[in-house]
């Protein structure tokens, strides 16, 4: 077996949609690493995903993201310092393959307590992402969601799977989720590191926002909602968990670079260039025949004959005269 690379892709990590949908009922949305513009090299432009594009799909969502929980067990996937700045950044150095310690998951719902007191006027996100944004993310929320909020364990996974578009892998995560016992919430409305603002100026890499404020209609959902109560709308299409990796819904956007058909600062769609309001060339214009104008035996249509019309230099040599030529 060949030996992981230290700066390479994570391994499977192109396998799985780079964003999840909205948990219903809460402000948890689920996303795996993005990677910073240090990797893109390594990927095809349909597989890239970074900081930026996490909010730019979430945008496409009418979602606005405020706070990022990283999870992953390092720092080389990128820095908070590549987040927009309107975007706060909790690290919980969380070890994979293992059920999470008590201490761990207590920083977590510090982490989303003190994120939604600080920000009960408004309706921003709580991105939460591992490696792949499945299985650790998987199983800290859905314990957010049993102990804090008294979901059922079974429904909270069904939600967080249908949500994410993957469904959660390792068995010991669901057998903890499901049969073991739940955790103590002392403590955890103390807040327990401060959270570090990203730097990356927003503005200047997506195109403007809608005036209108997509994010001013929706409504809160600071507490657990049943499933029953969702609705239609909240009803997504559910992956079962024996099938192969689904191909991910969520479709890049190549680069749009400029063509003739495109104005410098249109985003949102081509424009046709102005037109030049002097040509390079003279035109010579010509008096169209009106209906009054019109001589029998010479076409309705044409420019008029004779050599005191159409441009100089251009009359026409006389056929008769090079043919009666010795």
């Amino acid at each position: 077996m060949a030996p992981k690379k230290k700066n390479g892709i994570p391994d499977r990590w192109a396998d799985y949609q780079a964003l999840g949908k909205r948990i219903p009922g809460t402000r948890f949305v689920a996303f795996k690493v993005p990677l910073k513009r240090s990797f893109r090299s390594l990927l095809p432009l349909t597989k890239a995903f970074g900081p930026l594009d996490l909010v730019q799909q979430l945008q496409e969502q009418q979602q606005e993201l405020g706070l990022v929980i990283d999870l992953t067990y390092t720092t080389r996937y990128y820095t908070p310092e590549d987040l927009p700045n309107s975007i706060l950044h909790v690290k919980i150095f969380t070890a994979g393959h293992q059920v999470p310690s008590d201490p761990t998951i207590l920083s977590f719902k510090r982490a989303v307590r003190s994120f939604l007191r600080e920000n009960e006027s408004n309706d921003k996100l709580i991105g939460v992402h591992c490696t792949h944004g499945l299985n650790r993310t998987g199983y800290m929320v859905c314990r957010y969601l049993v102990d804090v909020e008294g979901m059922d364990p079974a429904e909270a996974i069904e939600l967080f799977n249908r949500s994410r578009g993957h469904c959660i892998e390792r068995e010991n995560y669901l057998q903890d989720l499901q049969h073991g016992p739940k955790r103590s919430n002392k403590g955890m409305d103390k807040p327990e590191q401060q959270p570090v603002r990203g730097k990356a100026d927003l503005q200047a890499w997506l195109p403007p926002h809608s005036e209108q404020g997509a994010f001013d209609d929706s409504p809160y959902h600071d507490h657990y909602m049943p499933l029953h109560q969702w609705g239609g709308q909240n009803q997504m299409h559910f992956y079962p968990c024996d099938l192969p990796v689904p191909v991910s819904p969520f479709k890049m956007q190549p680069p749009k670079f400029f063509s003739s058909n495109q104005h410098w600062g249109a985003p949102y769609g081509a424009r046709s260039p102005p037109a030049p309001q002097f040509s390079p060339f003279p035109i010579h214009q010509y008096v169209w025949p009106g209906p009054s104008d019109w001589i029998p035996g010479r076409p309705p249509y044409g420019p008029p004959e004779g050599p005191h019309h159409g441009p100089r230099g251009h009359h026409r040599k006389s056929y008769r005269r090079q043919k009666n030529r010795p």
